[in-house]
């Protein structure tokens, strides 16, 4: 039973997590050939999930720090779930402290808060940080890592498989580009508050120790938010094996998008595919809203209560993506329920569907958008009145 109650909870919750009432992502052929030499890519308009851009997208591959991207995210759902604060101290380990690439030059016994570990690993992508997070989390790195595999198959990465909190080259850490555009697109949907640190290019820390205090500065590791219009994001990589690596999200023109580069020769040709994903997605794709979320669908009649209609909204956004210059999808509200009070606010009367040439893109439900009692003796016999005297 209660293994039961753990796997509906984790339905449920991955229901309430989707950003929007799309109905399945989609995978769009890719309308040119953009010539890219990184070993694999992807191209993904976040608020769908749309596939607009694949090459080797399910090529499972070292990801060096990319890897942060679910470190990341499994340090803001802590956070939401409260399980740590922001300003909590976190004590920095030996084994934390011994990790190279990357880092910050933390020290055995030096404390920082949660908010600037997290601005460590998002900024300058310190291995130290992200491993001192992990113990804190996850009472070590290795209960940490079974977090982030648990939370990947939760949400689908089918082809990832993680064995330590930073990147670092070890035996068996690898992911898809895929499974990096599914993790990038919850991390960014759910906690856009990340750009505040993704989108900073420099920034400092202060070091604590029995030495004294010194100031330590941060510069920030993706150069497209200083050279692409609309950059947010997210988190670069590279090690001898990985070779260059970058999560690149950007938000202009109504949509996201997230470009993906794995195993790029050289750090300038993962910053120029990256751009040329996103060039490619700006130019030919839109997302277009049939509906947003709280807006109106009319009124429907309610027998037997206080009042005689209930006004209806759709719960949640009504978004389809699609080729620019090509025909525009049709909103049909179709009331399923016949209603009967008492009703609560948010009861389910219908759904809205967005179509295009009979293809269902996107749905959500139609709910009331207030309660309605039942009618009391009063307005059941002024409703008997009216009726007899017409």
């Amino acid at each position: 039973m209660k293994n039961l109650k753990k796997f509906i909870a984790v339905v449920l919750t991955a229901f309430m997590l989707l950003p929007s009432a799309h109905i399945e992502a989609a995978q769009h052929d890719n309308l040119t050939d953009l010539g890219l030499t990184a070993q694999s890519a992807i191209l993904m308009e976040a608020s769908t999930g749309d596939i607009l851009y694949e090459q080797n997208s399910d090529e499972m591959l070292p990801p060096a720090s990319v890897t942060k991207v679910m470190t990341l995210l499994l340090i803001y759902e802590a956070v939401e779930d409260g399980k740590i604060k922001w300003d909590d101290k976190v004590t920095v380990s030996a084994h934390a402290a011994s990790m190279g690439g990357s880092q910050v030059y933390l020290e055995e016994g030096e404390t920082q808060t949660v908010a600037d570990m997290t601005k460590c690993i998002a900024i300058a992508s310190a291995n130290d940080a992200a491993v001192a997070m992990a113990e804190y989390i996850g009472g070590s790195e290795e209960g940490f890592v079974e977090l982030m595999n648990s939370r990947a198959k939760e949400l689908g990465m089918e082809n990832t498989t993680f064995v330590n909190a930073c990147g670092l080259d070890t035996d068996g850490h690898l992911t898809t580009a895929r499974d990096i555009a599914i993790m990038s697109r919850e991390l960014i949907y759910n906690f856009p508050e990340i750009t505040e640190y993704t989108t900073t290019w420099q920034d400092t820390i202060t070091h604590t120790i029995r030495k004294g205090e010194s100031e330590f500065g941060l510069t920030n590791t993706n150069k497209l938010i200083r050279w692409y219009d609309g950059a947010t994001g997210l988190k670069t990589g590279s090690t001898g094996n990985a070779k260059y690596c970058l999560s690149a999200t950007a938000d202009k023109n109504g949509m996201q998008l997230i470009a993906v580069i794995m195993a790029a020769p050289d750090p300038k040709t993962r910053f120029s595919e990256a751009i040329k994903l996103l060039d490619y997605g700006y130019a030919n794709y839109t997302v277009v809203s049939g509906a947003k979320a709280g807006g109106s669908a009319g009124e429907i009649p309610v027998s037997r209560g206080e009042q005689e209609t209930v006004q209806l909204e759709v719960a949640s956004d009504v978004n389809a993506l699609i080729q620019k210059g090509g025909e525009e999808p049709t909103l049909t509200i179709d009331i399923t329920n016949v209603l009967c009070a008492p009703i609560e606010k948010g009861v389910k009367a219908g759904e809205a569907v967005y179509t295009l040439n009979g293809e269902v893109l996107a749905r959500a439900d139609v709910v009331t958008a207030e309660a309605v009692e039942r009618a009391g003796l009063s307005t059941v016999v002024e409703r008997l009145l009216k009726g007899w005297c017409r």
